[in-house]
């Protein structure tokens, strides 16, 4: 994880430093980063892959001023692009938006509701509960299409989509997208196989390993995990 972050570093490495007998506080720690040109430099790029100018039905924001308390109460969605020396890809993120754990994914050569789709299929199948469940995303024509509005359906999923073009109203789906891009998918694959061999071994460490700030620095995984054992299943 090249692209951690100091404050999730610190975290994972102080109680090694601490077994070791080395006292050294996170400003300590920031100051050696530092000095050794060890700081992770912010990435900005933006690429447009929504396009939610279209006919089809949009649907009402269902998270609206709630508040999401328990894994597999609401999905988020999102798609970005990826470049290989193939050319473009595109990355279907479908997040538990409780516990940040990647449930589905999928790469693809497009962004058409067939390829898209196979994150949501892949998601479903990894629930834990059947909790009544809210699918949230942008108004792209992907998500407004009837193959997915007939996948959420078929698991009893209710769609759930931002007010038109605040893009605010997706930023968690948005924030995990950039996190696979900015922290794990660094270097330019040859192909799109390879390009799914490296998303398929990233999601796999930030699920199980990367600690979230927002997640009291424990894993998705192990959030996921918690919220959805034996006994306290809803």
């Amino acid at each position: 994880m090249p692209r951690l972050g100091g404050r999730k570093l610190y975290s994972l490495l102080k109680p090694k430093l601490d077994a070791q007998g080395i006292k050294l506080g996170r400003d300590g720690f920031f100051d050696y980063l530092r000095e050794q040109r060890l700081l992770v430099m912010p990435v900005k790029r933006y690429t447009k892959t929504t396009y939610s100018k279209h006919w089809m039905r949009k649907h009402p924001n269902l998270l609206k001023g709630q508040r999401v308390q328990q894994a597999e109460q609401a999905f988020v969605s999102d798609i970005t692009y990826v470049e290989t020396d193939e050319g473009v890809h595109y990355l279907s993120l479908v997040t538990d938006a409780y516990s940040r754990k990647i449930m589905g994914y999928e790469v693809s050569h497009d962004m058409r509701a067939e390829s898209v789709v196979k994150a949501l299929r892949q998601a479903a199948r990894q629930r834990q509960t059947n909790r009544s469940l809210i699918h949230h995303s942008d108004r792209g024509l992907q998500y407004c299409s009837e193959l997915y509005q007939h996948e959420l359906r078929r698991h009893n999923i209710m769609p759930s989509m931002t007010d038109g073009y605040d893009c605010y109203q997706n930023a968690l789906a948005e924030r995990v997208n950039g996190i696979l891009k900015q922290e794990f998918l660094l270097y330019k694959c040859r192909d799109l196989t390879e390009l799914k061999s490296l998303v398929r071994e990233s999601v796999d460490i930030y699920n199980r390993l990367r600690p979230h700030l927002s997640l009291n620095m424990k894993t998705p995984e192990e959030v996921h995990k918690k919220a959805t054992s034996i006994g306290e299943v809803a």
